[in-house]
């Protein structure tokens, strides 16, 4: 029982920070869409990093989950299923330019925690157990929203700060 409660905290946790990006995802890429000349629009091009973001703040739980023993014995039986917790810190190679090219990557990778909750759509939607089941997740899916909104927020305002310091710089150089 006890393994079967740690697993399905550590797949709520995934849930929480992951699950919610696809929809961001679609979102940005229906209201922003194609900038000028068919180019990608600036809000696509900052998706990735973003994603990398939210991975870069589940490493973060994970280093505070694991503190004060980083012994590989440690780290080993903090995740029950080990292949999602490395699938999940994967995100943190959208920080770098080749991997967040091509933004579809990031919404392919973000694709396995969203099935998560699809699993639980169809598993407990005809249950009258389930629906306590899926009233978490719905919750944890909007708190995964409202993260992924943050993370493309905090993206977006720090690459708007360093391209107005940039071009302040070149105004006074000219």
């Amino acid at each position: 029982m006890n393994s079967d409660l740690m697993a399905y905290i550590e797949r709520l946790e995934l849930m929480a920070f992951f699950s919610g990006y696809p929809l961001v995802y679609a979102g940005v890429l229906a209201f922003a869409g194609k900038g000028e000349n068919g180019s990608t629009s600036r809000w696509i091009r900052l998706l990735p990093f973003a994603y990398a973001l939210t991975g870069t703040l589940f490493f973060g739980l994970l280093l505070k989950d694991l503190f004060p023993d980083y012994s590989g014995k440690h780290i080993a039986g903090h995740f029950q299923s080990s292949y999602l917790g490395i699938w999940a810190l994967l995100t943190i190679l959208f920080w770098i330019p080749a991997f967040s090219k091509k933004p579809v990557f990031s919404l392919l990778h973000s694709l396995v925690f969203f099935s998560f909750l699809l699993y639980d759509l169809y598993v407990y939607v005809s249950s009258s157990t389930g629906l306590e089941f899926l009233k978490n997740d719905m919750k944890i899916y909007t708190d995964s929203l409202l993260l992924n909104v943050a993370s493309l927020l905090v993206v977006f305002i720090i690459q708007f700060t360093i391209q107005c310091m940039l071009n302040r710089k070149k105004t006074f150089s000219d």
